[in-house]
């Protein structure tokens, strides 16, 4: 049951990477939407983290995968195939010179994943304490036989 309870933990330390990550990337888009911030640091700040980011999904769907979750691997594989897409397409990274002809649309799809990735925080939080309560209830069983 630990190691139950280590995957989990991982899995939650994971999703917080990429709710971090997200948020940033939409935080910095509104940045520039309102002007705040000026179009190559933009750019460069986002482009940043777009490769990192797809590895930590990857990671995640992988994760997932070889453990035996089959339904949460079936839920992270649309996102890690998306991020494949846009990757061989090579249209990942923010273009400097038309980032406010697509900026409408890198914020919506930013956007979705946030709320993919708050629903899968959501059901690993939720997977992380039954694994804990079970955990403990594991061991205050095992006490009681001596």
């Amino acid at each position: 049951m630990a190691w139950n309870l280590i995957f989990w933990f991982i899995s939650f330390c994971i999703n917080v990477a990429l709710l971090v990550l997200n948020f940033y990337q939409l935080l910095v888009l509104t940045d520039l939407e309102a002007d705040y911030l000026n179009i190559y640091d933009s750019s460069s700040r986002i482009n940043k983290l777009v490769i990192p980011e797809f590895l930590v999904q990857g990671v995640f769907c992988s994760l997932f995968l070889f453990t035996g979750h089959w339904f949460m691997f079936l839920i992270t594989v649309p996102v890690s195939c998306y991020h494949i897409n846009l990757f061989l397409k090579k249209e990942h990274l923010i273009d400097v010179t038309e980032v406010f002809r697509t900026l409408k649309r890198e914020k919506y799809f930013r956007l979705a994943k946030l709320i993919f990735y708050l629903l899968l925080f959501l059901v690993v939080i939720f997977r992380l304490t039954l694994s804990a309560f079970n955990s403990l209830s594991d061991e205050d069983d095992i006490l009681h036989l001596f």
